[in-house]
């Protein structure tokens, strides 16, 4: 019931927040004459302001728990989108994404995993996995959803039906079904276990943030960039539209064939994949635009479980929020500085470009390797 419950709460966060502006986008920058740049300027800043609040957001729930947190995030972000439905101009467009920055800091992935970490421990692999199934449709519903609406009612009313679906259905979700979780305490079991790696904070936040400047980039420029390799424009959004059935089907592996293996193991595949669609890309060229989307959607599949798994494994879910938090913040800079960035090489470079993403994913697989597994430890049912 909680993992149900907190991915449905997942989906509309994600679906009204960070894959709003894929559909509204072009449409609210037209109606407010701003021009597209000066929108996702706004957009990326509200990024950047999630990445600043993540680690206040994690102390809090390490200290109060998760639930709390999620539900004031549903009437933040609620908020945030009337805020956007009433903007005359660029200062309130900008007050708007604020606001929804603020939301995204306290209701999207990480607050959700440092909830279930507080209410699991370090059995929380699982849930985790299961509540990023769930939410991996996020795009799925979310971008035809606002686009049909969009289509009937304007982006106006569309953002206000998006505010009063996180009134009836988030808030309740977040606040009556997840039960409330005292902070994590060290157990015996926890404190006689081995120490973490040496430097794996700082090699986790490179993986982090090495990789989330990779997903920000693609998920901006794909459908561009494999025209650009040689694919038709059909082919290349046929192509596009295979990332996200990848990204859950790489998910049920995991949740599956992987979960009985370190979660390490899965963070250094999850790197790999979108290099090794590179390569495939590289030597073949166009016929090999549906093989490179697949890995690429498969290891962004991975990483998101990652993201949750491997800081939990390292370090045990004492003080989880926190580190996530201050994990998420370099990531989330990436990922907002991506789509700019890899914009001007992909115009600059061509299909090139794709070679500063796959140096990326290696120097982050490298990274990893700095990185021992050992035995996760589970507290005794004493504990």
């Amino acid at each position: 019931m909680v993992v149900a419950a907190l991915g449905a709460a997942q989906t509309l966060a994600w679906g009204s927040s960070y894959y709003l502006p894929a559909i509204l986008g072009d449409p609210i920058a037209d109606s407010l004459g701003i021009g597209r740049p000066a929108f996702y300027a706004v957009f990326s800043g509200s990024l950047l302001l999630s990445a600043f609040l993540g680690p206040a957001v994690g102390r809090a729930i390490d200290n109060k728990g998760g639930r709390g947190v999620l539900a004031i995030s549903n009437l933040v972000l609620a908020a945030g989108l009337v805020l956007l439905a009433f903007a005359p101009g660029m200062v309130m467009l900008a007050i708007a994404w604020a606001v929804l920055g603020i939301g995204m800091a306290m209701g999207l992935y990480e607050p959700a995993f440092a909830t279930l970490a507080g209410l699991y421990g370090r059995a929380a692999r699982g849930p985790i996995t299961g509540i990023t199934l769930i939410a991996g449709f996020a795009s799925t519903i979310g971008w035809p959803l606002s686009a049909l609406l969009n289509a009937r009612y304007g982006w106006r009313d569309t953002c206000l039906i998006w505010a009063a679906l996180h009134i009836v259905m988030g808030l309740p979700l977040n606040r009556l079904l997840i039960p409330p979780a005292p902070p994590p305490q060290r157990s015996k079991v926890e404190g006689d276990a081995p120490p973490a790696p040496h430097r794996a904070m700082p090699i986790l936040a490179f993986v982090f943030a090495a990789t989330a400047f990779v997903t920000g980039a693609m998920a901006a420029h794909l459908p561009h960039l494999l025209q650009v390799a040689g694919a038709s424009a059909t082919t290349a959004i046929a192509a596009s539209a295979l990332v996200g059935p990848a990204q859950v089907g790489a998910r049920l592996i995991e949740f599956g064939a992987l979960r009985h293996v370190h979660p390490l193991v899965s963070a250094r595949l999850s790197t790999i994949l979108h290099p090794l669609g590179a390569a495939a890309l590289a030597f073949f060229g166009a016929p090999a635009v549906m093989a490179f989307a697949v890995l690429h959607g498969a290891g962004n599949g991975l990483l998101t479980i990652a993201r949750g798994t491997l800081p939990l494994a390292i370090f045990g879910p004492v003080g989880y929020g926190l580190r996530t938090g201050i994990l998420a913040a370099p990531a989330r800079v990436t990922q907002a500085m991506g789509p700019f960035l890899f914009g001007l090489l992909l115009d600059r470079m061509g299909v090139a470009s794709i070679g500063v993403s796959t140096g990326l994913g290696l120097a982050a697989f490298a990274a990893l390797l700095f990185l021992k597994p050992h035995a996760e430890r589970v507290p005794a049912a004493a504990d």
